[in-house]
């Protein structure tokens, strides 16, 4: 397995050369509860991203297939492999069919559901840094960015190309992946160029380190050249940031070219190849000029939705059957979620509806059917006749929650709990 490398020091006042790291902050802002029905009461940011996505999902419905499935059958335990075995045989208008998945040895029948739990597990492993495709952009952050050494696997080039027909598949199906990448990643993805700016978060000491260099006079102290040294598994390797660039020195006159090529180097380090096998497994689902609207906030929240779970904005848009608001076991039940860490609560969405991220527009834009039937709101289905030893049981598809009658907050808290965090697999539908 192939682990990015740490260490390493950032761009020093003196010196004849420079040693960078990865380094990036990735903070998902929050979009409002309603989103979709009062974009009128937004501000402009937001409403214009309301409107983005409307018309993104009308272009891609007409790219759809009128018939046919993108059928995908894999095992738990095998999902990365078998994946990616499943889609590098498909052709781009294959992948575009209504998605279908079923898990080996699972009986449960696809109406979105098992898409969103195939793509939030298939996602654990494809990102996972210790694969080596990815690597997190700093010790103290988990967004992640190509692993400059990732050429250690000599297929990578066609992994890469297999996470963007997943990045690509998850779109047009308007699923979401349960991982980040840094901001930069997302500008690159668009096709859009790399500023000083955008290293602030990514590389601080760098940023700083580079802005010193504009703002100020750097004659007889600055002692560097158009190269950087690079240290690649215990190897010193020297990259020339232009054409005998080890011989040319930094200057007063020369400095903003200087510090363009590094902010450049900084991001596409040993990764073109990989970004570009990437990119092109995103176009083959995702054509370039349907996402030129967005900018780079955007596209990180079309892939990966909201981190952050406002229990008020789902308990405003949760369906309730066979009780009310104001019966016990459904005020236990938010007094419990309430009660959870963000992890669990996230874990108890992921439970019901296959996905611990909440879409774009809030929890009112939860999909059922893959999207055919338009939304499905999640659901708590009160159901009177089921022991009360029993679990909650989940259906997915439908984002529906089975809840017993249990008789205190205690038993509820309990039930529910081990629900959560024991069970997988899907309900019969």
């Amino acid at each position: 397995m192939l682990h990015g490398p740490r260490g390493g020091s950032v761009i020093a006042a003196t010196g004849n050369s420079t040693t960078t790291t990865n380094h990036v902050t990735n903070n998902i802002p929050d979009l409002p509860q309603g989103l979709m029905d009062s974009a009128d009461l937004l501000p402009k940011y937001r409403s214009d991203l309301v409107g983005k996505i409307r018309a993104l999902r009308q272009e891609l419905q007409l790219l759809q297939p009128q018939s046919g499935h993108c059928r995908l059958e894999v095992s738990r335990n095998e999902i990365f492999e078998e994946s990616y075995r499943l889609i590098m045989k498909m052709r781009p208008k294959d992948m575009r069919k209504r998605l279908m998945v079923k898990f080996k040895g699972e009986e449960g029948l696809d109406y979105g559901g098992v898409a969103r739990e195939w793509l939030y597990l298939l996602s654990h492993e494809m990102l996972n840094p210790q694969y080596g495709l990815f690597q997190y952009s700093r010790d103290d952050h988990y967004s992640l960015q190509i692993n400059p050494d990732s050429s250690i696997n000599p297929e990578h080039l066609s992994y890469f190309h297999f996470v963007g027909r997943i990045l690509g598949i998850a779109v047009f199906h308007n699923h979401v992946l349960d991982g980040g990448f840094t901001l930069p990643f997302y500008k690159q993805l668009l096709n859009k160029p790399i500023t000083l700016s955008d290293i602030e978060d990514v590389d601080p000491d760098l940023h700083r380190s580079l802005t010193w260099i504009l703002e100020n006079n750097i004659t007889g102290i600055i002692d560097s050249t158009f190269s950087v040294e690079n240290n690649s598994f215990g190897v010193l390797k020297v990259h020339e940031l232009k054409p005998n660039g080890a011989s040319i020195a930094v200057t007063e006159d020369n400095k903003r070219e200087y510090v363009k090529l590094y902010v450049n180097y900084r991001f596409m380090r040993g990764i073109e190849q990989q970004f570009l096998a990437l990119s092109k497994g995103f176009g083959e689902l995702i054509l370039s000029h349907l996402l030129r609207p967005f900018d780079e906030r955007e596209l990180e929240l079309l892939i990966s939705g909201i981190s952050k779970i406002d229990v008020n904005d789902w308990k405003a848009n949760t369906r309730l059957k066979q009780c009310t608001a104001d019966t016990p076991q459904i005020v236990w039940f938010w007094q419990i979620v309430e009660s959870y860490s963000p992890e669990m609560r996230a874990q108890l969405l992921q439970f019901v509806t296959g996905s611990c991220r909440v879409p774009l527009q809030g929890f009112r834009a939860l999909q059922g059917s893959t999207g055919a039937v338009g939304p499905r709101l999640f659901t708590i289905h009160l159901t009177a006749d089921v022991p009360l030893q029993n679990l909650p049981k989940a259906h997915t598809c439908f984002n529906r929650l089975d809840l017993p009658m249990y008789d205190s907050y205690q038993l509820m808290y309990d039930k529910l709990t081990q629900a959560v965090e024991e069970t997988c697999g899907f309900a019969v539908e």
